[in-house]
């Protein structure tokens, strides 16, 4: 395998690699943007059953399993750092390190989605799944049944996030392995860690809605 660095060949629409790497990321951030209002929509839901129904949403967030949902938050975080270190090293050429921080990367992805499986498998059991199996004793039961269901809702549209970010790193991986990337020639990792950063930051609100509400009062 040749280490000869890469030399970026803009596409013919673009005049050079540095507008083309402009416009790819310039592009990234505006899914995102999109992304936002997407959830955004969600999140305006589960505010609106918060503010209306306080108690009963406090009572929902005491069955979340807040154990697993402490760590998966941890793993997604460390999960940003190697993203982190992956960019910097295609930034200077470390084609070795890339490719495993990529790789690291993508398997911390895979534990968080493993734990949540885990996770779901166990509210299945519990019978806190709205419409499937779901069955609760409390005067609140409508209101657990609908904070389950924006639950369910929000985290499984997250899930598909990360199950899509891992295969962008997976992908990411193996070019970098091949030396698709050089110090001159690496906004696709960079645009991949953009979206894998933004999968974090999601979590990174959905876990205090989730599993802090109703843990703070009696």
């Amino acid at each position: 395998m040749s280490d000869a660095p890469v030399i970026p060949q803009p596409e013919p629409q673009y005049e050079t690699a540095e507008q083309q790497a402009e416009t790819a990321t310039f592009g990234m951030w505006v899914f995102l943007a999109t992304e936002i209002l997407f959830f955004g929509g969600m999140l305006l839901a589960y505010t609106w059953l918060r503010t209306t129904y306080p108690e009963g949403v406090a009572e929902a967030g005491r069955h979340t399993k807040i154990v697993i949902g402490s760590v998966n938050t941890l793993v997604l975080l460390t999960s940003s750092l190697t993203m982190a270190w992956a960019v910097h090293a295609a930034e200077h050429g470390r084609r070795k390190a890339l490719t495993r921080l990529l790789v690291v990367t993508a398997l911390l992805g895979l534990l968080f989605l493993g734990l949540k499986g885990y996770e779901y498998h166990k509210e299945w059991t519990e019978h806190l799944v709205p419409g499937l199996n779901f069955h609760e004793d409390s005067v609140h039961s409508q209101t657990i049944e609908l904070f389950y269901f924006l639950y369910f809702l929000l985290t499984g549209i997250h899930g598909i996030h990360v199950t899509i970010g891992i295969g962008l790193i997976a992908v990411m991986a193996v070019r970098a392995r091949h030396g698709a990337f050089s110090s001159r020639h690496y906004t696709p990792v960079e645009v991949t860690g953009l979206y894998w950063h933004f999968v974090d930051i999601v979590w990174i609100f959905l876990y205090p809605l989730i599993y802090l509400v109703g843990r703070s009062g009696p």
